[in-house]
């Protein structure tokens, strides 16, 4: 006859039997609905693998304008060159250094002396249209040269349009562990508005934080010459000029304030013979740091009390 399990051994087995389930029971639903640990390391893993199956969204890129060209303003180049040559992300500055051409701008640069004399004359009948139009006789004394005169003196007041940011500059790029502030103020600056083709004049005000490198200072007052020396509008001066070293330095921070007196708002319309202007284009950490932007200001005379 077999022998009988020990009661107590029994109901001890049944017992803990019993409180497993509960266990398991308890770790499925929590007390109040809520779903337990063992549901959330379900959640988890559906979670992971819904991941890894949906397409993930491309990031939006930044996008950077870039100026427009004309079919005469490229440059012959061989494939090879075309292919090792990049086109800056600078919106200002372009791929061979010419600063936001323009209609025409290379073949301007490139021109002959023949093509040269031919633009001036061109230029030059030009003018004693406009003097005839006015009510001028273009053949008087003391206009008969004009014309001429007046043509030579817009090719001066524009010749920004010949030159070249990399030949400015001419590697006058030294290494120097220097990170605070450097300012040149007081620049003067006499450009043409493209809007009426008179003057204005001011100062400009450029600085940067450098980034192991600092470039010649007599570059930037000739950087600001460069592009003053174009048809203008004061807020794109100040931009064309704080891009321009921010591309050829790549510092850690640029600022430039240019402030202006206008002679289209003091000859014609509301002539306001006192009124000026003040535009700023700051970029990089100086754009970024209250504190850093602030000391530049103050520095360059802005924080007038």
């Amino acid at each position: 006859m077999p022998h009988s399990a020990h009661p107590l051994k029994k109901d001890f087995a049944i017992g803990t039997e019993s409180l497993l389930r509960e266990e398991s029971s308890a770790e499925e639903t929590a007390p109040n609905g809520s779903t337990d640990i063992g549901g959330e390391s379900k959640k988890r893993k559906r979670k992971k693998a819904s991941k890894a199956n949906s397409v993930s969204k491309p990031r939006r890129k930044l996008s950077v304008s870039k100026p427009a060209r004309d079919p005469r303003d490229e440059a012959a180049v061989s494939p090879l060159e075309r292919v090792m040559e990049t086109r800056s992300p600078s919106p200002v500055i372009d791929f061979d250094g010419l600063s936001r051409p323009s209609l025409g701008t290379r073949e301007r640069r490139e021109e002959s002396t023949e093509q040269a004399a031919c633009r001036l004359e061109k230029m030059t009948g030009a003018v004693r249209t406009i003097l005839e139009c006015i009510g001028e006789d273009p053949d008087r004394e003391g206009l008969i040269k004009t014309p001429e005169r007046y043509a030579k003196a817009l090719l001066g007041f524009t010749q920004g349009y010949q030159q070249n940011v990399k030949d400015i500059v001419n590697d006058a790029i030294f290494h120097e562990d220097h990170n605070e502030l450097v300012i040149v103020k007081d620049i003067e600056v006499f450009s043409l508005c493209e809007h009426h083709m008179v003057p204005f004049t001011g100062k400009m005000h450029i600085g940067y934080i450098p980034d192991r490198n600092v470039i010649g200072i007599s570059k930037l007052p000739r950087i600001a010459d460069m592009f003053s020396q174009r048809l203008q509008i004061q807020e794109r001066l100040t931009k064309d000029v704080a891009h321009a070293i921010m591309e050829i330095l790549k510092p850690q921070g640029v600022a430039v304030v240019m402030e202006s007196s206008h002679l289209c708002m003091v000859m014609r319309g509301v002539s306001k013979t006192t009124a000026s202007t003040i535009t700023s284009c700051v970029l990089g950490c100086i754009e970024k740091r209250e504190k850093t932007r602030n000391e530049f200001f103050s520095l360059v005379g802005l924080n007038r009390q």
